[in-house]
């Protein structure tokens, strides 16, 4: 219940709405039973006919009115109810997903790194689905059946306590035979969320990398693995709706039995003529009005529990808290020089696998500094601690000799601008993508911002320029212009820091000359942090930083390090060898030559 309970806790302003199905639903369930007492006036009244009386046409017109007029109530006001739980359903649709992406949108990258992206998603669809399905079910019957249930007990109290109280005793009877039922169900439902959602992860997965899947012919293997997740859900279906529905027998036989006695309770006290004809009508009729809340109840609680299971994802990720926070009274960061250092600064993604180690060096205001070691020694987590989007356990970075943890992570973020060695780019137009640094930067802003990125000629010979749609993740453009609308879009930003996960690498030869210029022509005034891919890049920085067993192992110009033993000057005597050995080398760098 709890989980349910918190998941609605993030939806506001839908009550009226709730409150207006629920108004309407008691109103439904008023005009029901307002008719056995129609039915019941009516038999009594053929009855009189028939042993005699006299023909009273205008009393059966009126009755017959008054049904037309409930019929036509019921009519109205089920619709009415109808629409207002539509409204509400898509208000909690609204609320609860703009609040999950607003609070995904504040979560470290760290709960990115361990979660598929379909599996992100589809808790998402399963709550608001399981939630709404059942906020609509409960509001449409259970206040009916309570309605009805209480109006029923006071009217048969009337005519037979006796007849009340086997009444009653349905309720608590079948809402014990579902209770035993339900902890064993959830379980259930709980390891079949987690097989749609390992399915669904995977989905979203193949879809944005269906070109490797193609390319290595594994579409029969992707759809193997899929249809097993699957055929796993249906299994566990089988045993859930088994255990489910047989259940739901015994309860069908256990009210059956108790609905004999009321109505052989019923016939009994008319046969004996303590009830007339009509009050037989009236009592079977609105007992019998009982049956369909009572059986329906199964439904309200099969829903409450599909909604209990879909809201504890949703809830589980929404009580996650960001890792890395403001502190209080952080203030905003100005940088001016644009100087960074890095004291004593040690990481580690968990206890058994830490990165980096004591690691000290300094970027001085427009230097370009390169950082070489092998892949996985924590060159990028070393640009991803000065963006916080992780924090170190010890040592600090500074900038102009501010410590970052102590300034607010939008003012540190707005300062720095980075190009990726994989372009990120979303689906839209070419000017979306490139003002995304800006999105209100004048159309003569976004240009200029092409031209120094060497953009602005191909843009201008597309259909429509830079209104030109590039499909997901910049699908209909080339590799090397995908990286000049990075570039670009760095460009626009105009920050003073750079982070450069060097994007030439995987370039041919004529479109990487154009973004190498672009890049030079980025660089030039800001201080600069290179995640190094090609040697002919690190020849040209200012200083080098190697990295190896995740601490700093040299530091120095390029010239200086050429005349070591170090790391750069090995990685200078493998550029000039022929072997496979030397090649292979030089991959473990992810270094170019």
């Amino acid at each position: 219940m709890k989980p349910l309970l918190s998941t609605l806790g993030y939806a506001k302003g839908i009550w009226p709405y709730y409150l207006g199905v629920t108004i309407a639903s008691v109103l439904v369930a008023l005009t029901g039973i307002a008719v056995p007492f129609i039915l019941s006036s009516a038999t009594d009244l053929m009855v009189r006919v028939v042993q005699g009386g006299e023909a009273n046409v205008s009393g059966a017109l009126w009755l017959a009115g008054a049904l037309l007029f409930l019929d036509v109530a019921n009519t109205i006001i089920r619709n009415w109810g109808g629409y207002l739980g539509d409204v509400m359903a898509a208000k909690l649709k609204a609320q609860l997903s703009t609040r999950y992406f607003e609070h995904l949108l504040e979560l470290p990258q760290s709960y990115y790194d361990g979660e598929l992206t379909g599996t992100i998603i589809n808790r998402l669809n399963r709550a608001i689905n399981e939630v709404t399905n059942f906020l609509n079910i409960f509001a449409n019957n259970f206040f009916q059946m309570l309605i009805t249930t209480v109006m029923t007990l006071i009217i048969v109290c009337f005519y037979s306590i006796e007849l009340a109280l086997l009444i009653l005793i349905l309720y608590p009877l079948f809402l014990w035979l579902t209770a035993i039922t339900s902890k064993k169900w959830q379980r259930m439902q709980t390891a079949k969320n987690k097989e749609v959602d390992i399915a669904s992860g995977r989905f979203a997965e193949v879809v944005t990398q269906m070109k490797v899947v193609k390319s290595y012919v594994q579409e029969k293997l992707e759809h193997r693995h899929f249809r097993v997740r699957y055929h796993k859900t249906i299994d566990l279906t089988r045993k859930q709706s088994r255990y489910w529905h047989n259940m739901d027998v015994a309860r069908g036989m256990v009210l059956s039995v108790i609905f004999f006695a009321i109505f052989a309770y019923i016939f009994v006290q008319t046969v004996e003529r303590h009830f007339t004809i009509g009050d037989m009508v009236l009592l079977i009729t609105l007992v019998n009005a009982l049956r369909m809340p009572i059986f329906s109840m199964s439904f309200v609680v099969d829903s409450f529990q599909k909604a209990i299971t879909g809201s504890k994802d949703y809830v589980s990720a929404m009580e996650l808290h960001p890792e890395i926070t403001d502190r209080s009274g952080a203030r905003n960061i100005t940088i001016t020089n644009g100087a960074v250092e890095y004291k004593n600064v040690s990481f580690a993604y968990s206890k058994k696998h830490p990165v980096l180690s004591d690691i000290s060096f300094k970027l001085l205001p427009g230097e370009k500094v390169a950082l070489v070691g092998e892949s996985g020694e924590g060159k990028t987590t070393l640009s991803n601690l000065l963006m916080r989007l992780y924090e170190p356990q010890s040592g600090v970075i500074t900038v102009d000799g501010v410590d970052i943890g102590h300034v607010t992570q939008r003012s540190l973020r707005e300062n720095i601008a980075t190009v990726f060695q994989e372009p990120a780019l979303f689906s839209g137009t070419i000017r979306e993508n490139i003002a995304y640094a800006h999105p209100r930067a004048s159309h003569e802003a976004i240009v200029e911002a092409a031209k120094v990125a060497n953009a602005h000629e191909f843009i201008s010979k597309l259909e429509n320029g830079y209104d030109t749609e590039i499909g997901e993740r910049g699908m209909k453009l080339s590799g090397g212009q995908k990286q000049r609308i990075a570039i670009a879009r760095a460009t626009l930003k105009d920050a003073p820091l750079l982070i450069l996960d060097e994007a030439t690498s995987s370039l041919d030869s004529r479109a990487e000359k154009l973004v190498q210029e672009a890049l030079d022509r980025l660089m030039k005034g800001r201080t600069t942090l290179i995640i190094a891919h090609r040697l002919s890049t690190i020849a040209h920085v200012d200083k080098i930083v190697t990295i190896k067993n995740g601490h700093v192992d040299e530091q120095g110009s390029p010239a200086e390090l050429s005349k070591t033993n170090g790391i750069y000057a090995q990685l200078l005597k493998l550029q000039t060898g022929t072997t496979e050995t030397a090649k292979k080398k030089l991959r473990s760098y992810d270094i170019a030559s």
